[in-house]
C-alpha cells in the first residue's frame, strides 16, 4: 500500500467523523445515521490494515486525517447551508 493510499484512508475516516459530529450536533437524524454507517464500514475494512510496515505510514495517515478534519468541517457547514 502506498503512502498516498494510507493518507487517503486517514483523510476519509476523519472526514466522515467531522461530518457526522456536525450532523449529530444539529440533530439531523438521517445524516447522522448515514455518517455512522459509513464510519463503521470504513473502520471495519481498515482494521486489518492498521499495522503497516511502510516507513512514514503514521505520518501519512496523520496528515490525511488532519486534512480530512478540515474538509469534513467545511463540507458539513455546506450541507447545513443547503438545509441538510
Amino acid at each position: 500500500m502506498s503512502l498516498l493510499a494510507i493518507a487517503l484512508r486517514g483523510f476519509w475516516i476523519v472526514f466522515l467523523t467531522a461530518t457526522n459530529v456536525v450532523q449529530v450536533s444539529h440533530e439531523h437524524y438521517l445524516g447522522a445515521l448515514v455518517g455512522g454507517f459509513l464510519i463503521s464500514w470504513t473502520w471495519w475494512s481498515n482494521a486489518y490494515r492498521a499495522s503497516l510496515p511502510l516507513r512514514g505510514s503514521a505520518l501519512a495517515y496523520g496528515l490525511g486525517a488532519g486534512a480530512g478534519t478540515l474538509c469534513g468541517m467545511k463540507f458539513s457547514y455546506m450541507l447545513l447551508a443547503w438545509g441538510w
